[in-house]
């Protein structure tokens, strides 16, 4: 029967069906999934091993093709242009500090100081780490720009040879030029290149140069653990160099100068017992390149070390060595926001307040005075002036930058923000406000719901106060008012508002000692977190940079003014209680009865540190905020000393130099002649002495912690200060009489002095 006859069959319902068409059975690949049908083993094999094909090829042709280059790191040295904000000339920089030394000069034992910082395994590798680069090459591509480990010769060649930037294609040449390199020169040749171009800080390019600028002697009179110094250095110059370093700097270059050394001795270059005997080696004051005298070095530093950053923090340099080598090579524009006119007014104002009245000749202490101060704009950020020191020649330090003394009571605001930010209580659940009462009793045990925290500060003088308002309080400056407010708020709290408003609160314990201001600040700082008050709670991050241009690349440079950090009603209420400290408080005599004050409005508070190792005046208008710091520093060992006496100063308080003496009177001959026309702070609070009280002071503590002593020391016999016209009094007379005025001061010191001398008055 044929297919058609079967086909009419089964039409037909016959019972003959014919045999199904035979299928052949699947296979194993139809079985499995799609992508492993197309990625096989076999494949993948493949490809990878003609990608390293491939890749070799193209190493082999690259390795080729690039030759060592002619040595370029003097003739691309450029100088850098500093400018003023108006585009006038500040300084010019650019001359090359250096001198090459054959390497049989330099003792070995410090050749290999240098080895042991940076590569163990230089004696016997083939001049490049291939981990290493493979790591920098990888972040370079995903845009971190941060530098992976490299060799000795890497280093050599990148400094010598490339430049610092951080590009897939400047990294492969790196890479062949250091094979290249320790192929065709001898160890020694690479060693003697690289310490003799590398970047130590201080302008010095290579070892002797470094030598000379750090220890004033030859790099053949080097010893091992000055030698380990300066190998130390080239992670980081200008962090580590003694001179300017912070205290987490310090510390990190002793880290560092360690980590070489015991290296040395795994190594067995150096012998461990030896190694047990060795002294740290602080370098000497360094000396300061000509055209930087005066105020222009730390004006060109500051603004260094803030472009150096930026380049860090965009990928532009791997490390802020890498980035100082950037800036140090040249061929920048840098212009400051620093207005000049305003620049020469600041430095007049310390010198007439101040230095014009140092005689080290005739006191020992005066000598030991440092003033800083840095004015800003607190509506655009902007630097407008800084005051580093007498002179960069004599001084190297920029005390407008350093961090390292205490701020003292001009951290008070910040209790008070914090604490009105949060709407925080006391203990027995009152709010805190400009008129909450607190117990003003020095050396008052701060409390935590009854338990006492082991914290009981003296006031200035040990001065005691019964019930005071927190208006007061701020007036006076009252340690154990705010010792207490800081544990009622929370330290934690705290500390989170400071650096909220711009401090610097990295390694900083939350606890209550912190009230007093015994963190380190700077006076730039400090008027960044004035600023931010002033602005309202808008975060002000001081900026002294306006531009920097450069021909090879393009740096961004951040609005100085960020987002709401506090409420503006709490920075706003703060900005008020701080016209008490002008107008009743501890600045009284410099500022609000200066003559040049023409009724305008200002805002400021004092700060006197323990034993007076600095003084204090941080204050503002709506229009210019300025930090005004004094500190105490041995002229020749450079520790922290006490600035009692200076300038003579030896009636009221011993000679102390307190915050509403010098530091304020500079900062009000300054204002004031800088500040234009008279203006008034636009105020969204319904607190504080600038506006009229509208609540009854309300005690703090509970019934058992209720203040029973009164203010044991007369009134002073000084009158109150007048309103000016665009002030609102604090008072009316119809105000309750449960609160004492707070344009009549209710104490002075125990001994009952009437404190006469401007220069020195009662708080802190």
């Amino acid at each position: 029967m044929g297919r058609a006859d079967e086909r009419r069959a089964r039409q037909r319902g016959g019972h003959r069906a014919a045999p199904g068409r035979r299928r052949s059975a699947p296979t194993a690949d139809a079985k499995r999934p799609l992508i492993r049908r197309i990625f096989t083993w076999k494949k993948v094999l493949g490809t990878f091993f003609g990608a390293c094909l491939l890749g070799i090829a193209a190493f082999i042709g690259l390795y080729m093709y690039v030759d060592i280059p002619a040595g370029n790191a003097d003739a691309q040295l450029q100088s850098n242009i500093y400018k003023y904000s108006d585009g006038t000339m500040l300084a010019r920089t650019g001359t090359l500090n250096r001198e090459s030394v054959d390497l049989t000069e330099v003792p070995k034992d410090v050749q290999r100081t240098f080895v042991a910082a940076e590569n163990k395994t230089f004696y016997h590798d083939s001049g490049v780490d291939l981990r290493g680069t493979a790591r920098g090459l990888l972040n370079t591509v995903r845009g971190r720009g941060t530098q992976g480990g490299s060799t000795i010769t890497q280093q050599y060649v990148k400094n010598y040879y490339l430049d610092q930037n951080q590009t897939v294609s400047r990294k492969l040449k790196e890479l062949v030029i250091s094979l290249k390199l320790d192929r065709q020169k001898s160890k020694d040749y690479i060693l003697a290149g690289y310490i003799n171009t590398s970047y130590y800080g201080r302008g010095a390019y290579g070892i002797q140069a470094a030598a000379q600028a750090y220890y004033r002697k030859d790099a053949k009179d080097l010893t091992v653990e000055q030698g380990a110094y300066l190998a130390a250095l080239l992670q980081a110059p200008n962090q580590y160099d003694w001179a300017i370093a912070s205290d987490t700097g310090k510390k990190l270059a002793v880290a560092r100068w360690n980590y070489v050394l015991d290296n040395m001795v795994k190594q067995h270059w150096l012998d461990a017992g030896k190694r047990q005997s060795l002294q740290f080696p602080k370098p000497k004051a360094p000396k300061t390149a000509p055209g930087m005298k005066g105020q222009t070095g730390y004006l060109v530093d500051a603004a260094n070390a803030t472009l150096e950053k930026r380049l860090v923090a965009e990928g532009q340099a791997a490390t802020l060595g890498d980035a100082e080598a950037l800036v140090r090579k040249g061929g920048w524009t840098i212009t400051l926001n620093v207005d000049r006119t305003k620049q020469k007014e600041l430095e007049q104002a310390v010198k007439d307040q101040l230095t014009s009245k140092l005689n080290a000749k005739k006191r020992r202490v005066d000598a030991n005075v440092q003033p800083g101060a840095v004015s800003v704009d607190p509506r655009t950020g902007k630097v407008l002036a800084m005051y580093g020191g007498e002179d960069y020649f004599k001084h190297y330090t920029n005390n407008a930058t350093r961090h390292d003394y205490q701020p003292a009571s001009t951290f008070k605001p910040v209790i008070l923000a914090a604490a009105l930010n949060s709407g925080a209580t006391t203990q027995n659940g009152k709010p805190i406000t400009a008129n909450t009462l607190y117990d003003g009793t020095s050396r008052r045990q701060v409390v935590d719901h009854g338990t006492k925290v082991g914290f009981a500060p003296p006031n200035e003088d040990d001065v005691s106060y019964g019930p005071i308002t927190v208006q007061k309080a701020m007036n006076q400056s009252v340690n154990s008012v705010f010792a207490q407010m800081g544990v009622d708020v929370g330290m934690q709290k705290v500390m989170d508002t400071a650096k909220q408003l711009g401090m610097d609160t990295e390694g900083m314990q939350a606890v209550p000692a912190q009230t007093l201001g015994s963190m380190g600040a700077s006076p730039l700082e400090m008027a960044g977190i004035y600023a931010t008050l002033d602005n309202h709670g808008k975060k002000v991050t001081p900026a002294i940079i306006k531009s920097a241009e450069h021909k090879d690349r393009s740096v961004h440079f951040p609005n100085p003014v960020g987002d709401q950090v506090i409420s503006r009603q709490a920075a706003d209420t703060v900005t008020s209680v701080l016209t008490g400290v002008v107008d009743d408080g501890t600045a009284h005599q410099s500022v609000a009865a200066n003559p040049q004050r023409d009724g305008q409005q200002v805002a400021g508070k004092t700060g006197t540190s323990d034993n007076n190792k600095s003084a204090w005046f941080t204050g503002y208008t709506p229009r210019l905020v300025t930090s005004v710091g004094l500190f105490g520093e041995d002229a020749k060992t450079h520790a922290q000393v006490p600035l009692k006496g200076a300038t003579g100063l030896i009636t009221t308080g011993g000679g102390r130099i307190n915050g509403g003496g010098y530091p304020a009177q500079i900062w009000a001959t300054y204002t004031f002649g800088a500040m234009g026309s008279v203006s008034k702070f636009d105020l969204d609070t319904t607190q504080g002495a600038a506006v009229q009280p509208s609540e009854t002071p309300s005690l703090s503590q509970s019934p058992s912690d209720t203040p029973s002593q009164t203010p044991t020391s007369k009134a002073p016999t000084s009158q109150p200060p007048s309103r000016t016209p665009t002030q609102t009094p604090t008072q009316t007379p119809t105000q309750t009489p449960t609160q004492t005025p707070t344009q009549t001061p209710t104490q002075t010191p125990t001994g009952g002095i009437t404190p006469q001398n401007p220069l020195d008055p009662r708080g802190q």
